[in-house]
């Protein structure tokens, strides 16, 4: 059985269901072929109403998803809010991508006309975690299913409430068959990837190593996105105070539990007024219950988590760095941790160079831009990095060095604006782009046609 717990109330049973076994995941599959045969080759029209309908009901429903987003994963309420509504938006977005041109024509050859098409792959296989239990779904299926493919899905085992009250919510306006949830644990993962005609995984870079490989072997397209170690650089020239308060918020808010969180701190010179501002915005941050609208610091997502980000404060000041902030647990009988910080980590240790998922976060001084920009390089991972100046030069530069996927200036590192490409460099992504027009590069195949005369015409 899966079973999904509140992580701010443990004894808390959000969601209980049997993980489905591969002879089940293979029926799925069944179904959804034969109800992508009939949507793929159907009007544009339809899929734009289905999907536009299928928003409809996400907003009238988004209050209810709300209250179960802050329930079954601890997000933050007014996180929790703005990600159903980002995800109402997605939904509109493809309901208009669905008009995209599909192809081009080209100037004819010697054999006559040319032009290329863009067909669906088939059945999209999904992976998808627990910290985005609506919007990273979404983010996916809507531009599969807008570009003619059927969709099975496999949620996070501790986002499985959220996930099957969304597919009740589209089942209500989308054709039988055409998108199924799944709940399971690795074994169900592992019988999606092996019969999808398309992947897309989101989660730890372990996993999803083990899906690109097992893809790859078949020869089926995937893209997978993993984990980062997002560093923000700080120039002397920055405002502390706005610049604290961002990196405060992208380090911290939802308990760290992003990707797209910034986990190392580097600083340009004196590190003195940082240091202070930086401390100061992490303490002034709201923590505790997720449902209070004030709360940006909510339970990490289970007890093991919570372990995790404290034997990382413990090994490193063990190691010699000073914490700054944080470093415990609390009473409470969620699993909550303060949020975290912690001075001169050793570049070497785990936590310099790994993934925590959680509210902990390094902080570092360097004397030069230069030296920076290799610090925040010196990681496998390159998801997002940020930059905090008032000289555009320097900001430009400092883009164009970092091995990142996603940068940014000013601003923090999270945050994702879902028509714009997503995705990271190095061990943080592998395959095309997710989410903006890049999605109908990868949910279709291109197809290249000749039409010659007949002999005789």
């Amino acid at each position: 059985m899966i079973k999904s717990y509140s992580p701010h109330a443990p004894e808390d049973l959000v969601a209980e269901a049997p993980a489905t076994g591969a002879d089940e995941v293979a029926k799925a599959f069944a179904r959804a072929r034969a109800a992508q045969a009939q949507w793929g080759r159907g009007p544009a029209a339809a899929r734009a109403q289905a999907l536009s309908d299928a928003a409809d009901a996400l907003a009238a429903a988004s209050d209810e998803l709300t209250r179960l987003v802050v329930r079954e994963v601890g997000k933050p309420l007014g996180e929790a809010r703005g990600e159903v509504a980002r995800a109402v938006a997605i939904l509109r977005y493809y309901a208009q991508q669905v008009y995209d041109p599909v192809g081009a024509m080209h100037e004819p050859s010697s054999l006559g006309l040319l032009f290329t098409r863009r067909r669906p792959l088939g059945v999209a296989g999904l992976v998808t975690p627990w910290n985005f239990p609506v919007a990273i779904p979404l983010w996916k299926a809507a531009p599969a299913l807008a570009f003619g493919n059927a969709v099975v899905l496999k949620p996070s085992p501790d986002a499985t409430a959220t996930a099957l009250r969304l597919a009740g919510l589209l089942d209500e306006v989308l054709p039988e068959g055409l998108l199924t949830v799944l709940p399971g644990d690795g074994d169900t993962g592992r019988a999606i990837v092996a019969e999808a005609d398309v992947v897309s995984f989101t989660g730890s870079t372990a996993v999803g190593g083990d899906v690109v490989r097992s893809a790859a072997a078949r020869g089926v397209r995937v893209q997978a996105e993993m984990g980062g170690q997002n560093p923000a650089i700080v120039l002397p020239d920055a405002d502390v105070e706005s610049t604290a308060r961002q990196i405060a918020a992208a380090a911290m808010g939802f308990a760290g539990q992003k990707c797209t969180a910034t986990k190392r701190v580097i600083v340009v010179g004196d590190v003195t007024p940082m240091r202070d501002a930086l401390v100061a915005a992490i303490e002034a941050l709201g923590f505790g219950d997720p449902a209070q609208a004030t709360t940006a610091v909510g339970p990490v997502i289970s007890e093991a988590a919570r372990d995790r980000v404290l034997a990382a404060a413990g090994s490193a000041t063990a190691a010699g760095a000073r914490l700054l902030t944080g470093g415990a647990a609390t009473g409470d009988p969620g699993w909550f941790v303060r949020p975290t910080l912690l001075e001169d980590v050793p570049a070497d240790h785990p936590l310099s160079c790994d993934e925590v998922f959680g509210p902990i976060a390094t902080l570092r001084a360097v004397p030069t831009l230069e030296e920076a920009v290799a610090v925040a390089n010196n990681v496998p991972q390159g998801l997002a990095a940020g930059v905090y100046t008032r000289d555009l030069t320097a900001a430009l530069a400092t883009a164009d060095a970092l091995e990142a996927g996603l940068v940014k200036v000013n601003a923090p590192t999270t945050g994702v604006d879902f028509y714009l490409p997503f995705g990271g460099e190095k061990a943080s992504s592998v395959g095309g782009r997710e989410q903006g027009k890049a999605a109908q590069d990868f949910f279709t195949s291109l197809h290249t046609v000749t039409l010659a005369p007949a002999e005789g015409a």
